[in-house]
């Protein structure tokens, strides 16, 4: 009999036990609303670039006899890069060069002989000419002398024709010295482009020739990162950027000057800072994307000379900031029927449904700009109802939400 009491009263205290579990509800996750910092970041793979490279190449054909340069140099605006053989060009320019003296100090003198020469015989045909006119009208010479004296008045004046013409022609800028100067300046032009110089400070990033190559205009010789200005240490620094492929989903936060840290896959424990420089005006419909430039900001020169072109490099960029919000994990939200957002508020034992406004977001927490306030506990539930009792089991929340 004392058996069967005892099973009884340990049944009765079993189901005692049940009914204030019950009535106490079930154990929930939750935890307190509190103030700390949240960030929106936009993660994206990106490959380095320069803001400037030149390729450089050859104007002419030509054959090389001496490259000054290689990759990793760096170069001063003007500084030789690559010589080109010039022996033929400089043939031509001296042949120019050698006509336009002999115009000068031959042609031109002589042309202006032969004028003086020829003015002086013009003079001397027309006096014999009026003497022998005179003669005839005296009756004392015949008119066939008179015609001959006048036929050759009239070759002088033609002869002093020519000769002034040849003059004119050969005179100080004229066309035939101007048409001279033209080849000479056109030769040296060829000539010049012989030597390849620098056209901006910079650092050689590739070369493709070498001493006793032909080239051709079609070739590119070498390629230089143009230098952005000179840094802390007074060394010039090249115009490093990343350029990434954003999705255009995640466009809408984007803005210029939003700092990035930029992590190179071949360097994964060492952040680079940046800033969003320059956002296409365009989006790629064959892939959905937009490319956003960020400028690389490391003063360390070290940090910089680790980012190589074509280096693949995570960005994150750093789309918005709170340093203070009341901030959720996003697992603590839930969407009613009416599209609003609602959280699970636990108060005086019992759990009620709030409609909370969002501010920032990001993939895991919330913004909450109004409907609880700091010290509020909200529980983590999917399968409880509004105004039941339950019981809560704090979470530990992170001081930093990124």
């Amino acid at each position: 009999m004392r058996i069967i009491y005892g099973v009884v009263i340990a049944a009765l205290c079993v189901v005692l036990l049940l009914g204030v579990q019950k009535w106490r509800g079930p154990i929930l996750p939750a935890l307190t609303v509190e103030q700390m910092p949240l960030e929106l970041r936009i993660v994206a793979s990106g490959e380095v670039r320069y803001q400037s490279l030149a390729r450089i190449g050859s104007e002419i054909t030509g054959t090389v006899i001496a490259r000054h340069v290689r990759e990793g140099d760096r170069v001063s605006q003007g500084d030789l890069l690559i010589e080109l053989n010039s022996d033929e060009l400089q043939s031509r320019l001296a042949q120019a060069q050698t006509l336009l003296q002999q115009l000068q100090k031959i042609s031109r003198p002589q042309a202006q002989a032969a004028s003086v020469e020829a003015r002086d015989n013009l003079r001397q045909a027309s006096r014999e000419a009026r003497r022998r006119e005179a003669l005839a009208q005296q009756g004392m010479l015949a008119t066939e002398q008179v015609e001959q004296a006048q036929r050759s008045e009239l070759n002088a004046k033609t002869t002093l024709t020519r000769a002034q013409l040849a003059v004119d022609s050969l005179a100080a800028n004229s066309t035939e010295e101007r048409l001279l100067q033209q080849r000479i300046d056109s030769a040296a032009a060829e000539l010049a482009k012989t030597r390849i110089y620098a056209p901006f400070a910079g650092r050689v990033q590739t070369r493709n020739v070498e001493p006793g190559d032909l080239v051709q205009p079609s070739k590119i010789l070498l390629e230089i990162a143009r230098s952005d200005g000179l840094d802390r240490d007074g060394i010039a620094s090249d115009g490093l950027e990343v350029v990434v492929a954003l999705d255009e989903k995640n466009f809408a936060p984007l803005q210029l000057q939003q700092p990035v840290q930029l992590i190179a896959d071949a360097w994964p424990e060492q952040t680079v800072p940046g800033i969003v420089s320059f956002i296409a005006p365009a989006v790629d419909s064959s892939r959905g994307t937009i490319d956003v430039h960020i400028s690389v900001l490391a003063d360390d020169s070290k940090q910089r000379h680790a980012f190589l072109q074509g280096m693949t490099v995570s960005a994150n960029i750093i789309a918005a900031q709170r340093q203070r919000a009341l901030v959720l994990p996003n697992d603590y939200l839930l969407s009613s029927s009416t599209g609003q957002t609602q959280v699970l508020r636990w108060q005086d034992g019992k759990v009620s449904a709030v409609a909370v406004q969002l501010g920032l977001r990001n993939m895991t927490h919330s913004e909450i700009t109004s409907g609880l306030a700091e010290g509020d506990v909200v529980v983590q539930a999917d399968k409880i109802s509004d105004g039941q009792r339950a019981r809560v089991r704090f979470e530990q929340a992170q001081h930093v939400i990124r």
